[in-house]
This record gives C-alpha cells, structure tokens and sequence, in this order.
C-alpha cells in the first residue's frame, strides 16, 4: 500500500530529503503515523472574498476533510488563483488558461495521491477540470451549489433578469431606485447564479461526464445537502486512490457525448462549448464543435429554466435534479459510463424520480422542441459560430440585414444611444475585436444591448453577431464565438457598414453578401495582426491561445502531462 501511494515518494524517503519533506509539515502538528502511508488527498480551493459564488468554500472545505479523514485519508488543502466573474477585469476568461496551470503544477510538484475540486464560479470549473484531468490522478469535483432564487416585488428574479432590467432603466420603464431595490433582492445567499447559466452548466457538466457524485449540480449552496455531499465526496476520493480511478477512466468519448445531450436538455450556456472543447484537448480525446450541433439536434429542451424557461436552480433541485434529467433522456445516453462513484450512469439514476413536471418534463411532451446548439459555418465563421436557438426569437432564425458595425467595444458604447445611429429592427448588430486575442481574453459582450431608440419602439431582439461570448445567463438572436476572430485578420474583420449578413440557421449558415473580388481587395489592405502586447500573462495569451472553435486554450497545454516527478528539491 505504501510504496503505491503517489505521496511516499516524499513522506516515505530515508535520509536529508524524507527529513525535509516531513519535518516542516510537523510544524503544523502533525503526528508522524499521519504521514506513514495514508492516501494525501490535496482540497484545491478556489475560495477567495473576491470571487463572491465561492466565499463559502472555507466552509465547504471543512466537510470535505470530515469525509477524508473518515475513510482514513489524511486530508490537505491548498490555495489557486480564483476567478470571480463579476468582478475580475477586462474578462474571467482571460485567466482561465492560468488557473489551469497553476492547478496542474500545484498537484503535480506535491505530495498529493488524489484531489479533491472545489469549485463554482463559471471558469473555476473548467479550469480546475483541465489541470487536474492533465496531471491524472484520482480527481472528484465538488461545486459550490446556486444561491436561493432572488427576490423583488414579490416575484422570483435571477441573473438573466438583469439584461431586463437594464434595458428597462435605459428606457425609462424602470427607475435608478426600483433598479437598487432589485440589486438587493437578487443575491441573497451564498452560492454562484441561480439559473441555467454558466455557473451552473459547468456544475451540470461535470456531473454529466461523471466527475462528480450524482446530485451535485442542483443543490443550492446553503442547503444542509450540499455539506453532506461535500463530505460524501471527502470519503469517496480516499476510495478512488485505492482504486486507482482517474480522470482518464472517466472521460471517454463517450461521457463527453453525455454532457453534450444534458446540455441540450436543460438549455445550458453557450460558454459549454469553448470549454468542454478545452478539457477534451487535456485529455487528447478527438471533439470538434460540429459534434455539439450533430448530438444535440434531437435533444429537446426539458427543463424550464432560466434563461430559457421560466424557473431556477433551486427549484430543479426540487424537482429532483440532474439524474432526473438524465433519468428522462436516457434512451439517448451512454449508460455504461463509468463515474467517480465507481458505478454507471445506468445505476446512479435507476431510481431517480422526477418530482414536479412544470420544470422537467418529458421527451415526449418537452418543455420546448428547440434545444442545444445551432454551429454556424460560412465565409463570415469558417471556423464556426454559436447560436442558441432555445433563447432566441424564431422570427429571427432565418434573416437578412444591413450591417451596423462596431469596430470594438469603446466603438459600441460610444455609439448604441447616438439617435443618429443609421440603424432599424432589421439591422444586424457586428461587434468586432472581442475574440480570444481581439479584446483579449473573449469577454460576455457578445449579447450587445439594442440601441435606446429601437428600445424606445418595442424592439426586444435583433441579430447580432461577434467573435465574443455571451453570460449563460443572457439571451437573444446571437451568434457567438465567431472563428476565427477579427484580431486575427478572419472574414469578420472585413464586414463594413451596410453590408449585407444572412443567418440561415436551419441551414446552418452565416454569410457576408459580399463578393469573393471585394473580399479579397478588403483583406489585402489589412494590416498583418500584431500582439500589442510586450510582457507579463497578457503576451502569453495572446501569442498562444488558439482560437473558439478549438477551445481557446493555450497551443503547448494539449495533452496530458502526467504525475510524474523525478528531481527532489534538495
């Protein structure tokens, strides 16, 4: 047992570097039979009072070594960048990569025989998946859970509600002193977004792919069930060291085909896409983007839940959660996938139960027949381009419009109000320079607001198109994620005012309406790009991440690293 451990290979040493190893841990008052052959399981936490979905996760933390030292493990906890979305600026997604590397480098240079994932802010998911998923070894996600359902006048209200009231400010439908009132009311306990927005897609999707127990995803953050499973999964990772179960066990093709369809039923974020592309490619597994159209296009949408629907997380958690909806699709579904548990998807959802059909309902009579994603392709997104079509208005998904260009988000703000803006109902709004090295980073600006005086007529929905991403939360006719960007000279970067873009989204096309002899005379006046950028974190992004369609992760993380150690440190 002992000479299996990942962690003898420090605790177990004889001379000056087993002396070092263990006696500076001794200075935390560690008893020396601690260190003599129990599984180290490492608790990496993304908590942090800046990154406000994860404060509670000191806490959350505590139950997990409950459930460590309960199994016999000897439980370690360790600190990585955190990213909180409401706060980190110019984008969360900037950092992503980095949190990424900072996670696989830390289980990797330390005693750590499995680890355990705490995470709940949008990109602390993937980023955590994808460091750990490249290092390979015994890994369970625990997620922070969604905060209780928001408050105002009397009505439910969520994250996505915050588009609504935005416009209704600009307007004048709603006051600076109603818009406050709702800020109070909106986040009332601990937890990350209270819909199906990315928060809370990262979480369905790890339980999707099976990294997690059943029931994680649902469960709101200050539900006494959400300690129970945080300590469940304390006991349960001391078990998968003992077995051996890792990452690469579990994420097969496959499970990767499983979080795609529930993705489709419960109308996850479009955001899904970049980063389950990214954590296919830590773990070489071969997933284009067109697989997110091909496998979902007969998944309806069974949950009714925000953006989408009507409802919220809380409220699926009482309807009966994730293996619920697994539980409705599962004729669709691999059931034989292995998960963290140690058993099938076929058993963790045997005798799920579907509590409340308002919220999941069935294949047969679905929420809404439109679900998953629509992939784009054209001479406007060779690459490709997202649409959700579950969030967007049907009128819209077969459309032809002049082009209202904004070179770049100061281009965008400066201009959207300007009453003499040459823009109508029929327009398509072209946000360009928001890519991946465009802004850098690919911030959630794709769903742009619609010009006050369109607002001012009743306009709810416009096409509009960018090589940005949008919040889960957020919705409308928008393309997302255009590939490749226009920082990196792509056809976006060619389209002028009053151009011609036709969506054909049954078709699955974005089309310039421009000639092939004026593209070519547009692209030959561009500049070659150039990386503005001459030092630090930003240099390195925008010189090696690749672009939306691949995931936009960096070019020299694709593939697995491993464990392995070979130099001690004195």
């Amino acid at each position: 047992m002992e000479q299996s451990l990942r962690s003898q290979q420090w605790f177990g040493k004889k001379g000056k570097d087993g002396f070092i190893y263990r006696a500076w841990m001794k200075n935390q008052g560690i008893p020396d039979y601690e260190l003599q052959g129990k599984p180290v399981i490492g608790i990496c936490n993304t908590w942090s009072e800046l990154t406000p979905c994860n404060g509670h996760f000191r806490e959350l933390a505590e139950s997990v070594k409950k459930g460590i030292i309960e199994a016999g493990g000897f439980p370690v906890e360790f600190p990585v960048m955190s990213l909180g979305e409401t706060l980190i600026k110019p984008t969360a997604m900037l950092y992503r990569n980095l949190v990424s590397m900072d996670v696989e480098e830390s289980i990797r240079a330390n005693p750590i025989d499995g680890v355990v994932l705490l995470c709940g802010c949008d990109k602390t998911t993937p980023a955590l998946v994808m460091g750990a998923c490249s290092v390979d070894i015994p890994s369970i996600v625990v997620s922070g859970g969604p905060m209780l359902t928001g408050k105002f006048k009397g009505r439910d209200i969520g994250t996505s509600d915050l588009w609504r009231f935005s416009e209704d400010v600009r307007t004048g439908i709603m006051s600076e002193e109603e818009l406050n009132l709702a800020e109070a009311g909106m986040c009332r306990s601990k937890g990350h977004c209270a819909v199906m927005g990315t928060a809370s897609s990262m979480a369905s999707m790890v339980e999707a792919l099976g990294l997690s127990l059943p029931g994680n995803a649902a469960i709101p953050a200050v539900d006494a069930a959400r300690k129970v499973l945080a300590q469940l999964s304390g006991k349960r990772i001391v078990d998968m060291v003992r077995e051996n179960l890792t990452p690469s066990a579990i994420l097969t093709r496959a499970a990767f085909e499983n979080a795609i369809k529930v993705n489709a039923a419960i109308g996850g974020s479009t955001n899904f896409v970049i980063h389950l592309l990214a954590i296919a490619g830590r773990v070489e597994l071969p997933l284009t983007i067109d697989d997110f159209d091909t496998l979902s296009k007969n998944i309806p949408l069974l949950a009714n839940l925000q953006p989408s629907g009507e409802y919220f997380m809380e409220d699926l958690y009482y309807a009966g959660g994730i293996p619920a909806v697994m539980k409705e699709l599962s004729n669709e579904l691999h059931l034989d996938c292995l998960t963290a548990n140690g058993k099938t998807v076929r058993q963790n959802i045997e005798k799920a139960t579907v509590y409340n059909r308002e919220i999941i309902s069935t294949m047969e009579e679905p929420f809404n027949a439109l679900a998953g994603f629509i992939v784009l392709h054209g001479n406007l997104c060779e690459g490709g381009g997202v649409m959700k079509p579950s969030a967007a208005d049907p009128k819209l998904m077969q459309h032809t419009g002049k082009a209202v260009v904004f070179e770049n988000i100061e281009d965008y703000k400066a201009r959207i109000d300007d009453p003499d803006l040459e823009v109508d109902e029929n327009s398509v709004l072209v946000l360009k320079h928001v890519g991946p090295k465009g802004y850098p980073g690919m911030p959630e600006v794709g769903n742009m607001g619609l010009p006050k005086k369109l607002l001012e007529k009743g306009i709810k929905d416009m096409v509009r198109i960018s090589d940005g991403r949008m919040s889960g939360t957020g919705f409308g006719t928008v393309v997302l994620q255009i590939s490749p960007e226009a920082a990196v000279n792509g056809t976006l970067a060619l389209v002028q005012n009053g151009d011609l873009i036709q969506l054909d989204a049954k078709g699955r096309q974005l089309n310039l309406l421009v000639t092939e002899m004026e593209l070519e005379k547009r692209k030959a006046a561009l500049q070659a790009p150039v990386n503005p950028f001459h030092r630090g974190y930003a240099k390195l992004f925008v010189s090696h991440v690749e672009q939306a369609h691949l995931g936009a992760d960096f070019d020299f993380l694709k593939g697995k690293s491993g464990s392995e150690v070979l130099r001690d440190s004195h």
